[in-house]
């Protein structure tokens, strides 16, 4: 097959090299409009479950992957001043950009083509070829030029999040809550290499207007959130890498193809940062589509059509968590009187998947500390029995 992929994140590359590496006749390349070594993030992470299926389908690509990742087990809930441990969270901490090196490394291995600087708006720029996976992000050129034909769905939230990072290093992935006279700031921040952490910040829109974060430069944003984690970052800096706010789009798309098109990652659909499913979701996507080859080989109609099948089940099902995480950090007036304790059961809760049963067995210590604190909840576990 002749196939084209926009884009050179994750999804494209993973993709690019399950099919290649599967059929090296196959004729493919990926076109990646920034720079090789351009990276815009620090961090991502997995949890065990999230790396599993790609040592399952590709051991080469797991090792690579992880060669310079942290690993740690724990999270931290910190609310009025006070941490809160939650136990066995196992995640995989790496840098953004030693991912993608180690994929442009597998690509190259198996002989993908990657070409970088090469900006693709239309699919007239390609010529003619049997498939045009449309790996493009977010903000997706080929999304926006069929847009008719998907029909996106385009979900900007409220609040708005800067992504810093910083040489303090936060072992456990750390939920940081702190309150000043302007309002409620948020921090999501996890080490992801020997040397550095990401250092999300989060705030709501009257947060972000009474602050005068509306009209501050990216240094005096910079400097305003520093002086709000003072305490977290131990005399630490935080460090920008284009770290302008932004507000989050959540990504739908009625069609996921169309004609010999199919969006992948997060031009198909967007999870959120508070749940940290982008890469993992733009994985998945990848291993389905190759699946779906392996099911209908080149018959591109019923190949597509069988990747809707295989994937849209557990895609929509994460979104969906995904939702419910993000309405839990846009709404969170309501819950910030609660003491530490039942704020970061109240955290672990949010997507409505995890009972109190499963915090049981999840952290038995925070189950058992809020059992103290909320007796009644034992009703509930007696009547699920």
């Amino acid at each position: 097959m002749k196939i084209r992929v926009i884009g050179g994140g994750p999804a494209g590359l993973f993709y690019a090299y399950l099919m290649k590496r599967d059929d090296p006749s196959h004729d493919i390349v990926v076109y990646e409009r920034d720079p090789e070594n351009a990276t815009y993030g620090w961090g991502v992470v997995f949890s065990d479950v999230a790396l599993n299926f790609v040592r399952d389908i590709a051991p080469e690509v797991y090792d690579a992957m992880t060669h310079n990742q942290v690993v740690f087990d724990e999270m931290a809930v910190v609310h009025q001043a006070t941490h809160v441990t939650l136990a066995h969270n196992t995640f995989h901490r790496m840098a953004r950009i030693d991912l993608l090196k180690a994929l442009h490394q597998q690509c190259r291995k198996v002989g993908v083509s990657i070409e970088f600087d090469s900006k693709v708006e239309d699919v007239a720029q390609l010529g003619e070829c049997d498939l045009v996976v449309a790996a493009d992000g977010a903000n997706s050129a080929i999304r926006t030029k069929y847009k008719e034909f998907f029909e996106p769905e385009l979900d900007v939230r409220p609040n708005m999040l800067a992504w810093y990072g910083t040489t303090q290093l936060f072992q456990a992935l750390s939920l940081i809550f702190r309150q000043n006279e302007d309002g409620l700031v948020i921090s999501h921040t996890y080490q992801f290499s020997p040397t550095h952490s990401t250092f999300l910040v989060e705030v709501d829109p009257e947060t972000f207007r009474k602050a005068g974060l509306d009209r501050m430069s990216e240094a005096e944003s910079l400097a305003y959130c520093e002086k709000v984690f003072a305490d977290d970052l131990k005399g630490h800096k935080l460090l920008s890498n284009k770290s302008n706010w932004f507000q989050y789009t959540i990504v739908k798309n009625k069609r996921w193809h169309y004609k010999n098109i199919v969006l992948l990652g997060d031009a198909l659909r967007t999870g959120h940062p508070s749940v940290g499913s982008g890469t993992r979701l733009a994985l998945q996507d990848s291993i389905a589509l190759y699946e779906a080859f392996k099911m209908c080989g080149a018959d591109v109609p019923s190949m597509l059509a069988k990747f809707v099948e295989i994937r849209q089940p557990g895609s929509d099902s994460l979104q969906k968590a995904a939702i419910k995480s993000t309405e839990w950090y846009e709404h969170l007036g309501p819950k910030l009187h609660l003491d530490p304790i039942s704020f970061a059961y109240d955290y672990v809760t949010r997507s409505g998947r995890v009972d109190h049963a499963e915090v049981r067995k999840r952290d038995p210590e925070l189950a058992a500390a809020y059992e103290k604190l909320h007796p009644e909840v034992l009703e509930t576990v007696g009547a699920a029995k």
